[in-house]
């Protein structure tokens, strides 16, 4: 069995909501060996933030020492997401060699396990092969009937924040939804709640007297918060400052759940440095819940999927972005109650985007665009996530204001899966349309000041061999650095492209039919007439880019011909030269980029140390 021959199988089980119950993923468990009976488990119930609270335990556990299991659902981009350990994700071979053991048990039962209850002995069965020394684990729905409600009593059962959800299955009230997931409080165990609704506290409270669990209670009024930013927040919990680069004042009351799972940790013999806490904390990311995705312009993206979430966001939208507008992309189901969600919204709103989200039970874009408008706000609909994220982009620079993508989990994670090429190609346009804004004498003028620049480098005074380039559509024209090199007796090198995807280095010929016209019309060095120079006799290598940002890394025109070529330049100095006008907050880097040791404008030269 292949990876995605495990993926097809158990997506393919279906979801058996209609058949809620532990009897399959018992009986499942137990041909398996019952893998979970030799684990021990944290265990996280609730409605909004069960995902967070999860990730910060996971990230405080392994600061400790310990070998962690983590299970969480939905997954935003890989289905490998759902199962880790030690912070990495299950690997495509080992789910395979996972599901192939439990497809022979899952065939031979009478009743057919469903998806999830597959997906939870698979990750039962794999954290008992790796040793874990703790798992914790979400409930993917409910919690008495859940699956992942067949382990034991877990060494602390969590109630994170809870509202009406799944009615269908779970109840049509408050109280009994909370019922339904307090099912995972069981003997042996002690109990740590989210402090949320009065109503939701009291039936917490009342089921951990009856079944004799002790309880710790999360209150928000303990939680004294010093700061909050888009990237970091600190707050005193019991006397300790602690800090978070989770947005949202939901994130704080999370990290207090969170701590108070900790000391029931500890209590219960787990040894867990104060240090392992704090950096536990800090170092905790979880995708898609007030996630910065860009910052030019600012780019929120949260997966807000119902009322509650989309109060927490607005929240988080006013106390961090005093002021601002947004633009909102979003896709809403349409069980959802999304008329109350947009009203949420709408204070902090300067248009909405709408799209249609990959599901079955998605809103179409226009239906809520119309409902938008009929609120007297401005809405446009589009065709696909990526016009809609650029149609974003573009509205929130024009007006100064932030874009704010949100809607759902799923809808999170198709926008995660395609914005950062998107960005990147948005970026580099807007980036380029700003150089080729520059007259011609500005053009030339700027030049100058920056081949002067660079030929007052000590990197430049050092090297031989030198790696330039002819300059086209707007670049940074070399000219005057080629002239200076030649008089000081330097071999300047240039670019060659010899496929759709290689270059390499020429030291030219001599005369005019030396050269030629290569990709896109540039001019390159004829290979017969000239040397091929290797790249790691190259000294210095003065490239363009379409961008930058002060940490030196560059974005390039698209071919990526030199991210593919600079690696093999093992001694040289890399230097990018670009106009001010060209540089940008931050570049979001590919892992395939190659960052450069300085780049050069008019106005200044931007180094880091590596």
């Amino acid at each position: 069995m292949t990876r995605d021959e495990a993926v097809e199988y158990i997506e393919n089980a279906g979801w058996s909501q209609t058949r809620l119950g532990l009897g399959r993923t018992k009986e499942l468990l137990a041909r398996l060996g019952d893998p979970q009976d030799s684990l021990r488990f944290i265990h996280v119930a609730g409605s909004n933030g069960k995902g967070s609270i999860c990730a910060m335990l996971d990230s405080v556990l392994r600061k400790a020492g310990f070998r962690t299991g983590l299970y969480t659902s939905p997954y935003l981009e890989r289905f490998e997401e759902l199962i880790r350990v030690d912070g990495k994700e299950i690997t495509g071979g080992q789910l395979a060699a996972i599901t192939e053991t439990i497809r022979a048990e899952a065939e031979a039962m009478e009743d057919h396990p469903s998806r999830f209850e597959m997906l939870t002995a698979a990750a039962m069965l794999f954290f008992r092969q790796m040793q874990v020394d703790i798992v914790v684990l979400e409930v993917g729905m409910g919690g008495a009937l859940d699956s992942t409600n067949a382990i034991n009593a877990p060494e602390v059962a969590v109630i994170a924040n809870i509202t009406l959800e799944h009615t269908e299955y779970l109840g049509t009230t408050i109280e009994e939804i909370t019922d339904t997931k307090c099912g995972i409080i069981k003997p042996g165990s002690i109990a740590v709640c989210y402090d949320g609704e009065p109503a939701v506290t009291e039936i917490v409270r009342a089921k951990c007297r009856a079944a004799g669990v002790p309880l710790r209670f999360a209150s928000k009024t303990e939680a004294v918060i010093l700061h909050q930013d888009i990237d970091h927040q600190s707050f005193i919990w019991k006397d300790r400052k602690y800090g978070i680069c989770l947005a949202g004042t939901h994130q704080i009351y999370n990290a207090c759940t969170a701590l108070e799972v900790i000391e029931a940790l500890r209590l219960r013999g787990w040894e867990i440095p104060e240090s392992a806490v704090l950096d536990g904390l800090e170092e905790t990311r979880w995708p898609a819940r007030c996630e910065v995705m860009a910052k030019e312009p600012l780019v929120i993206l949260d997966g807000a999927h119902n009322q509650q979430c989309a109060e927490a966001l607005a929240d988080a939208v006013g106390r961090l972005m005093p002021g601002q507008k947004a633009v909102f992309l979003t896709g809403i189901l349409a069980d959802k109650n999304y008329g109350k969600m947009i009203d949420l919204l709408a204070p902090y709103a300067q248009s909405f985007i709408c799209v249609t989200p990959p599901s079955p039970r998605a809103l179409p874009a226009q239906e809520l665009a119309e409902s938008i408008r009929k609120r007297s706000m401005k809405a446009d609909a589009a065709e696909t996530i990526r016009d809609a994220i650029r149609l974003g982009l573009t509205t929130a620079a024009a007006d100064g204001s932030v874009l704010v993508m949100t809607g759902s989990l799923y809808l999170a994670g198709e926008i995660r899966s395609v914005f950062r090429d998107t960005y990147r190609r948005w970026l580099r346009s807007r980036r380029i349309k700003a150089r080729n804004s520059l007259s011609e004498d500005e053009r030339v003028g700027k030049s100058r000041m920056i081949c002067a620049s660079v030929a007052g480098t000590e990197a430049w005074e050092k090297a031989r061999r030198i790696l330039v380039y002819k300059w086209t559509r707007g670049e940074v024209k070399l000219d005057e650095l080629e002239k200076t090199g030649r008089e000081q007796g330097k071999e300047l090198i240039y670019p060659l492209c010899v496929s759709d995807t290689e270059m390499i280095a020429v030291l030219p010929g001599k005369g005019e039919d030396a050269w030629k016209s290569g990709y896109y019309g540039i001019l390159e060095p004829d290979e017969q007439k000239g040397k091929v120079i290797p790249p790691e006799e190259i000294d210095l290598v003065i490239c363009p880019c379409s961008s930058f940002d002060c940490e030196c890394r560059r974005m390039g025109m698209g071919g990526g011909f030199y991210d593919r070529y600079l690696p093999g330049c093992v001694n040289a100095y890399f230097t990018a030269v670009a106009f001010e006008v060209q540089k940008s907050l931050e570049i979001p880097a590919d892992p395939h980029d190659i960052p450069v040791d300085c780049v050069i404008t008019e106005k200044e030269c931007y180094t880091v140390q590596r």
